[in-house]
């Protein structure tokens, strides 16, 4: 397999795309793969943040420190950079869609798209809710890895 480079996005990096981004480390770390892997925001609002304190702790629950993680905007370079880029809904990947430069080689995706049964389906968002919604987001994202690991084996990229 070519070593891939995936950028998980959702809208302002501090919740959902940095436990993607965490989630995947994780497996590509059990499958001894090696690739690039980062995680960013459509939106600007929590540029150089660290991820909220309840996806710090869903992480932390299973054994993964994202404390360091700092919170960043997609740029149209990253299209350029990374194989794939990874949106967390429907919104991020629409907004994708439109900042994406004509000759971008990435292949965009939806997460849940590369688990079966939940194509189309959107990782929740957890912000606004109490801890628990992060108990769910870090099974989507977990089982997104999961599936967009065995996605790029299956396909070699």
């Amino acid at each position: 397999m070519n070593q891939p480079a995936v950028l998980f996005v959702c809208l302002g990096n501090i919740c959902r795309s940095p436990l993607a981004e965490a989630a995947f480390r994780a497996e590509i770390g059990r499958a001894g793969i090696d690739a690039i892997v980062d995680s960013a925001g459509t939106g600007h609002w929590h540029v150089g943040a660290p991820p909220d304190r309840r996806a710090q702790a869903v992480a932390a629950r299973h054994g993964i420190d994202i404390t360091g993680y700092r919170a960043r905007q997609v740029e149209e370079a990253d299209f350029h950079r990374f194989t794939h880029v990874v949106a967390l809904d429907e919104a991020n990947l629409r907004d994708l869609r439109e900042i994406r430069p004509g000759d971008a080689p990435a292949r965009l995706s939806l997460l849940l798209d590369h688990v079966p049964g939940r194509m189309g389906d959107a990782v929740a968002d957890p912000y606004y809710g109490d801890a628990s919604g992060f108990d769910t987001t870090w099974r989507d994202v977990s089982d997104g890895a999961r599936g967009l690991l065995e996605s790029l084996m299956r396909s070699g990229r």
